[in-house]
């Protein structure tokens, strides 16, 4: 299970950050794109930031990262997963994070299996990998700071870590320079998507008239962390020449909707994405207006990819939920700091959601949007999402 995210602190209109905020989050911006081409970066963890590793995604893993990690930390590498990812492999804890001792014989292809369940399926570790030692855990281990940074990246929470000597902290930010290697704090790190958020800018407005929705606006806004824009699309009534402005005092209808390829774009049966994109801007337009934010959250915010995993495991027999813990997730990554910054920049504080998760409405209240009223959102099943639909609301608590 997620937990609702506390508010981000409020950014007053044409604030800036402070330099050194601004340049935490640019290193850690620049961490994600480099652990997408496979890349190092230094994590610093520990309560007083006295616990340095270097990391690298298990998935990008080839022949020599492995020798490459070892010889830059001057430390054999282990493997951290999540606890999620455990459990799927057959381990039992209750940790959120395992780091795993690799042996000498540990390959690519052994690291592979471990971080990617499609590689291997199976409830059960690869024999080759069953007797790899657990270590024990530590407080604020930078393990957990190298996954959450897979994460942000969208890439398989499974991440390669060397520990660099204690000798190294008092020196580390010449010692990295030397190796063009990126530095993150854990604070920055956790900070992240909120942060992201307060930086969001509008970035392009144009009319755009849709088949059930002429009198339609598209507001985009770009992420300053070089991530993928949202869109808000502002429906206004038929028949006026612009979109009415918001009502500042009124409930404006909103629907909060995650970029779904297969099922918005390519009409997937999968799922119900497509219909409840549709049938959105079709009741907004019948309300006579009000606005849908169209949000870069693939996969429940895991990804187009990791999606397209997880549909692979759920072909095996898994349903919705436990495809994404086995791939080491949560059964659901999204938070929606995003959507109430963009919401504060559209004047809307106060909404009718059009939503079947309860989570959107919890999430919006702990970023400062009052929920009026939520408004049921369902459409009828077919043969191939109906496992889908009863997951959503037998283990998602989705109110269909």
């Amino acid at each position: 299970m997620t937990t609702v995210p506390t508010s981000p602190p409020p950014i007053a209109e044409g604030a800036t950050h402070p330099s050194g905020r601004a340049r935490d989050q640019l290193a850690v911006d620049r961490a994600i794109a480099e652990l997408r081409r496979g890349g190092v970066v230094v994590v610093r963890a520990g309560r007083e930031l006295d616990r340095i590793a270097l990391v690298t995604a298990a998935e990008m893993t080839i022949e020599g990262s492995r020798a490459r990690l070892s010889g830059l930390a001057g430390s054999e590498p282990s493997l951290a997963i999540t606890g999620n990812r455990a459990t799927a492999l057959g381990m039992t804890t209750r940790a959120q994070t395992l780091t795993l001792a690799l042996s000498p014989s540990t390959g690519v292809d052994e690291i592979l299996a471990l971080a990617d369940p499609t590689v291997a399926p199976g409830s059960n570790l690869p024999p080759a990998l069953a007797g790899l030692p657990v270590l024990p855990e530590r407080e604020d281990d930078p393990a957990a700071v190298g996954l959450r940074l897979a994460k942000l990246a969208r890439l398989l929470p499974c991440v390669m870590i060397a520990t660099v000597p204690a000798v190294i902290p008092a020196g580390l930010e010449a010692w990295a320079f030397e190796r063009s290697l990126l530095v993150v704090e854990r604070p920055a790190v956790d900070a992240h998507r909120p942060e992201t958020a307060a930086r969001l800018v509008r970035a392009g407005d144009v009319r755009v008239p849709l088949a059930d929705a002429e009198n339609t606006q598209l507001i985009a806004f770009r992420p300053l962390d070089g991530g993928t824009e949202h869109i808000a699309i502002q429906i206004g009534p038929d028949g006026a020449s612009e979109p009415t402005p918001v009502d500042p005092d009124a409930p404006v209808l909103v629907r909060l909707h995650s970029q779904c390829v297969t099922g918005d774009l390519l009409g997937s049966l999968r799922c119900d994405c497509g219909d409840q994109l549709r049938g959105a801007i079709r009741m907004i337009a019948a309300a006579g207006g009000g606005i849908l934010l169209y949000l870069a959250q693939e996969g429940r915010g895991i990804g187009l990819i990791n999606k397209l995993k997880a549909y692979a495991l759920q072909d095996l027999g898994a349903d919705t939920v436990d495809a994404n813990t086995a791939l080491g997730f949560d059964d659901d990554e999204r938070v929606y700091f995003e959507a109430a910054e963009m919401l504060r920049q559209l004047g809307v504080d106060k909404v009718r959601l059009l939503t079947n998760n309860p989570r959107k409405i919890d999430h919006l209240a702990a970023c400062g949007v009052q929920v009026v009223e939520r408004v049921s959102h369902v459409f009828p099943a077919n043969p191939h999402n109906e496992g889908y639909l009863r997951t959503k609301a037998e283990r998602s608590g989705h109110l269909l």
